[in-house]
């Protein structure tokens, strides 16, 4: 439409109507002459915003669902986030516990035998170094080791020390195959060496084919010259077999280690040996079942059917 004259004498026209209508519907109220077209009106547009409405709803439901759901998720990564974060305060608690028990049972053990201990956490396992039984510890020659020194912990001989770097070092496991260590049995003194047969009990021959051994016997290490590689009376283990070996000059028998290999952690490195020998000091106390047979190295021999091969 042009601009004309006519045409805005029109518009006013109409706004004048329009205005007019609205201020006579106000008045009427229920009785308003525009409530029947009103009313008209409703009844043939109705449809047509309800079928408008259905057609938008499912847009407006689906946009509302993916911010809620974006809400709702970002809450869940909260919830997760504030869970990982407490699993592992309580782990690293747990840890620090667990680790303070392992340093106590280090310190008792060293302190019983008298021997200055040097504490090192276990840093890597065996692929390290290829696939024999071994550790390493995350200290070296600048904290003083050296090669050959006796490596404990709360329960008793780990291994020894075999490559020293500044600030790591290898440990041979009592477990590993070409581990040897000399060791003696409590009470008796009879003396052998052990050798390491992986997860298998350790296996040691005794000097003395005519040894007095049980089951459940106990053994140290016997000690090397100046404590290399071995210093006296660390707990070896616990006897768990006697194979039989009739006219042989040395006799068997299958240890269990006190130490549980596959669960180093904390561990002690023994720099200076103890003064005087501690003998049997450093096991742990008997229990009181067992007291009675423990003190009677005379007991009748339970030795093992003969085995036909290495456990």
């Amino acid at each position: 439409m042009r601009d004309t004259r006519e045409s805005r004498l029109l518009l006013v026209l109409l706004v004048a109507v329009a205005f007019a209508l609205i201020t006579v519907d106000i008045k009427g109220g229920q009785d308003s002459p525009l409530g029947a077209p009103r009313r008209v009106a409703a009844s043939v547009l109705g449809p047509v915003e309800n079928a408008a409405a259905g057609a938008v709803d499912p847009v407006a439901g689906y946009i509302r669902a993916i911010r809620d759901a974006s809400t709702h998720q970002q809450r869940l990564d909260q919830i997760t986030r504030e869970n990982t974060d407490l699993r592992q305060k309580l782990a690293s608690s747990d840890a620090a516990a667990g680790r303070t028990k392992q340093l106590d049972d280090m310190l008792r053990t060293a302190g019983t035998g008298g021997y200055t201990v040097k504490a090192a956490q276990v840093i890597a396992i065996g692929a390290a170094q290829g696939f024999s039984w071994t550790i390493t510890i995350d200290a070296g020659s600048d904290d003083g080791l050296t090669r050959d020194m006796t490596v404990i912990d709360g329960q008793g001989l780990v291994g020894r020390i075999t490559t020293v770097a500044p600030t790591t070092s290898t440990v041979l496991l009592a477990s590993d195959p070409g581990f040897t260590a000399g060791v003696r049995l409590e009470g008796n003194n009879e003396i052998g060496f052990a050798a390491g047969q992986g997860a298998s009990p350790m296996r040691i021959e005794l000097l003395n084919g005519r040894a007095q051994v049980k089951a459940g016997d106990r053994l140290v290490t016997f000690g090397s010259q100046s404590g290399r590689p071995f210093v006296p009376g660390v707990p070896v283990g616990t006897v768990k077999e006697v194979q039989a070996t009739p006219g042989q000059l040395t006799k068997t028998i299958l240890v269990e280690p006190y130490v549980q290999f596959t669960r180093l952690d904390l561990v002690g490195v023994v720099v200076v040996p103890p003064r005087t020998d501690p003998r049997d000091a450093v096991l742990p106390p008997v229990p009181a079942a067992s007291a009675g047979a423990a003190g009677n190295p005379q007991a009748p021999i339970a030795a093992a059917p003969p085995t036909t091969g290495r456990n």
